[in-house]
């Protein structure tokens, strides 16, 4: 079946725990600056190296998918403008807002709704490393109209421009944002050197994800201890969870690392007697099966399943089969290639062909095998990780949901009998946006 049109999401904050990056009024419009000044937003930074420790303590990590720390970025930037800033002037920041995961919506529910809470981690972040030059850096143009008029009602110290660019898988990834405000094509580039080390201009350049930077604010607010108050030891914080599948509407809700995913599943209307198993991080983290329903939603518990939290977006899988997921998935892959690296523009459209014939009942033994193969030998190839990202998503298949591909081999699916779960961006959501 063609999945329909991209529903509304839904933004709800999470029952007996205060919101952090929600806010007090989700739904209540676009939060302009004396809202925002009025929950205590913009306070003076006295000593930019107490707030990188702070960040440091707190252990704050990426929410773009990867969960760097990111004291460490910010040291790094830090340091490299020190050695070479003069040269080049300086250092800059960057605030990724180009959700390039089709299943996630957070960043663009935050530039729409409270872009003053992200210009405000942007300015500390910018303080912290002596930038000189900031950037909101979008592909979403309801999220680069909010950032504008958020930056007409009040002065900055610093310069923040607005980039906009083609939205796509692969416009996210932090060589291809510092290529594209470069003038350049949004294409990843070889590493190194890393932005943290040549970016905007050659200036050492913080590229950090909008919700990250989002989180700042509280940071400099109630302190690192604070801050640890929820999550646990290794992922301490909340996240914006993007919730999608299982026949219900999509939702946006601020939890604490850690929360069990029962728990998730109980508050967003499904019973876990329907869950097949879930599609994670997006697309990027692949699939697993019923032993989701055992985890909870932190990094180390995800890592140790052999899947990942990544950007924070879930989809619950009840009545869809695995196999067309995946190979909807791996189609978009294909699709979404930079096409400038030969074992991804040629990898990922093997898979995602090989998939295709698995899901339409025509697959071989020998293409199984081929699948089993190109997952575990191209992973870790090309200039991003969209070749890793559909090595997940074909190894994880393989791995969790053996007796789905045996059925599928034998043209016995009765899920997809008929009509097989088919979309060119499986689950995609919209994000609420308000005047």
């Amino acid at each position: 079946m063609e999945a329909s049109a991209a529903p509304a999401i839904g933004v709800t904050t999470w029952p007996g725990r205060p919101s952090r990056l929600l806010g007090d009024r989700p739904g209540q419009g676009r939060e302009d600056y004396p809202a925002y000044q009025k929950l205590g937003g913009y306070q003076p930074l006295a000593d930019p190296d107490e707030m990188l420790a702070e960040v440091e303590a707190s252990g704050l990590q990426g929410r773009g998918g990867a969960a760097f720390p990111l004291a460490v970025k910010l040291r790094a930037v830090r340091d490299n403008a020190r050695l070479t800033g003069r040269a080049c002037g300086g250092s800059a920041v960057v605030a990724n807002g180009e959700e390039g995961e089709p299943a996630s919506i957070k960043d663009r529910w935050l530039l729409r709704n409270r872009p003053h809470l992200v210009l405000d981690g942007l300015r500390l972040a910018a303080a912290v490393v002596a930038a000189d030059h900031a950037y909101i850096y979008v592909s979403d143009e309801d999220s680069a109209r909010s950032v504008r008029a958020a930056l007409s009602e009040r002065p900055f110290d610093i310069t923040i421009e607005v980039i906009s660019v083609a939205p796509g898988y692969i416009a996210g990834e932090e060589t291809a944002v510092t290529r594209a405000i470069n003038g350049g094509p949004v294409k990843p580039t070889d590493k190194p050197p890393r932005p943290f080390q040549k970016g905007v201009g050659g200036r050492p350049t913080l590229v950090s994800n909008v919700e990250t930077l989002a989180n700042l604010p509280y940071l400099q607010r109630h302190g690192a201890a604070a801050f640890r108050s929820q999550g646990t030891q290794q992922s301490p914080g909340t996240f914006l969870a993007t919730i999608t599948g299982a026949g219900r509407p999509p939702a946006l809700y601020e939890i604490p690392h850690g929360l069990p995913f029962t728990e998730l599943l109980a508050h967003h209307g499904v019973s876990p007697d329907h869950v097949r198993g879930a599609l994670l991080g997006g697309y990027f983290a692949g699939l697993l099966n019923r032993v989701v329903l055992d985890a909870t939603l932190d990094h180390e518990t995800l890592r140790g399943l052999g899947s990942g939290l990544g950007c924070g977006a879930v989809t619950v899988l009840t009545d869809d089969c695995p196999v067309a997921v995946a190979a909807s998935v791996l189609a978009y892959f294909d699709r979404e290639n930079a096409g400038q690296c030969g074992s991804c523009f040629n990898g990922t459209a093997a898979m995602a062909a090989a998939a295709g014939a698995l899901r339409d009942g025509v697959a071989t033994a020998d293409d199984l095998g081929r699948l089993r193969r190109w997952s575990m030998e191209l992973r870790g190839r090309g200039a991003c990780a969209t070749l890793d990202a559909a090595t997940n998503v074909a190894g994880s298949l393989l791995d969790q949901f053996p007796e789905a591909v045996a059925a599928h081999l034998q043209n016995a699916c009765d899920t997809c009998r008929g009509n097989a779960f088919r979309a060119e961006r499986p689950y995609e959501v919209e994000a609420v946006s308000y005047a």
